[in-house]
């Protein structure tokens, strides 16, 4: 699995609904509480117009796009970090993911119970936030509780860890996540290692009806705005049942302008994701190959590499890496080289969004 977002929310909010839409899956979808008891997951390819154009320079090779995994873990309830609802086990596959789609329901449907009988979007989000935050409560005091016994041992770091420790559970006891708090570097690790909930990345998915955004989508917008966290609002009935009827993405264009849609929350979702995670693309062309892979901003061509080869960060040399507009202007790479417009780069090199790369490698 690559990087993965998990689709995260009350029961009924929609969840299945907009991953069938955004996976064209097959998800079983009702519209009754915990209709998903286990995690569905798709992979699903990046739109990327950039591949598209350097792929038609490269006609004879295969099209290869990058893909992010979409996974439609079940509802959460009040409780759920004490095993309601099965709470333990969803909330263990939230730990797994690495950005979290809070997705709120902004629709109303007398034909879909909601899990509390009203619908409410700021309680709902409420809920959910409140489970996270007493799960990595729990989770935190458990380490706090080995931590300080290791201050009855020989390491000197022992104590500062423990206090580290100690205002890390203070700051979420106060109902804050703990990617608001400071982390002191000397629990880095430990925290890393714990994986705790409220640390990860998050974006709010407004599940609005057929008719677009609405009061109830205002108010998650206004929850995100005093979250700091960005929001897209999804028709995600409408859209999942169009990518049903539909076989070809002419159709579906055709429907989706009938109600005003531009493109399906796909393309929408999977740029915030990228947003979110810190993500970028590079571009490879060897073999019968064009290529797109995904990493994290900052990574240098080596690990780069790796990506494609575990054992290039050890054997790479250099990187000849190509402008991508520049070489879609030159009209070959043959071209490109012979204007002295391909560069060199070292190990040090982090790689950009929308680089062309060749790895060299002992």
């Amino acid at each position: 699995m690559g990087f993965s977002c998990g689709l995260v929310g009350l029961p009924n909010a929609g969840k299945s609904t907009l991953f069938n839409a955004l996976a064209n899956a097959s998800a079983r979808v009702e519209s009754y509480p915990f209709c998903t008891l286990e995690a569905n997951v798709g992979s699903i390819a990046v739109p990327d117009d950039r591949l598209d154009r350097l792929a038609a320079m490269f006609p004879s090779k295969k099209k290869i796009p990058t893909h992010l995994d979409f996974i439609d873990i079940a509802g959460l309830v009040e409780h759920a970090n004490e095993g309601e609802g099965m709470g333990n086990q969803f909330l263990a596959e939230i730990r797994a993911v690495d950005a979290i789609l809070h997705v709120v329901r902004c629709f109303e449907d007398s034909n879909v119970a909601h899990v509390t009988g009203t619908l409410d979007p700021r309680r709902d989000i409420a809920i959910v936030e409140t489970e996270l935050l007493l799960k990595d409560l729990e989770t935190l005091s458990r380490t706090g509780k080995h931590l300080h016994l290791e201050t009855k041992g020989p390491d000197r770091l022992a104590p500062a860890r423990a206090a580290a420790w100690d205002a890390l559970v203070d700051h979420v006891a106060r109902g804050l996540p703990v990617r608001s708090a400071h982390i002191d570097h000397v629990i880095e690790d430990r925290v890393r290692e714990a994986s705790p909930l409220t640390a990860k990345p998050y974006l709010f998915v407004a599940n609005v009806g057929d008719e677009g955004e609405n009061g109830f989508s205002a108010d998650v917008e206004s929850a995100a705005r005093e979250r700091g966290a960005e929001v897209i609002a999804i028709r995600g009935r409408l859209e999942a049942e169009i990518v049903e009827a539909t076989a070809t993405m002419e159709e579906r264009s055709m429907f989706l302008a009938e109600f005003g849609l531009s493109e399906t929350s796909l393309g929408p979702l999977i740029r915030a994701g990228y947003r979110l995670l810190h993500l970028v693309t590079f571009f490879t062309v060897e073999g019968p190959e064009v290529r797109a892979w995904t990493v994290r901003e900052g990574m240098t061509a080596p690990q780069a590499g790796a990506r494609i080869h575990s054992d290039f960060a050890d054997r790479f040399v250099l990187a000849e890496v190509m402008d991508l507009p520049l070489l879609i202007a030159a009209g070959s790479e043959k071209a490109l080289r012979e204007s002295g417009k391909i560069r060199r780069a070292g190990r040090d090199y982090s790689v950009r969004d929308g680089d062309v790369i060749h790895f060299i490698c002992s």
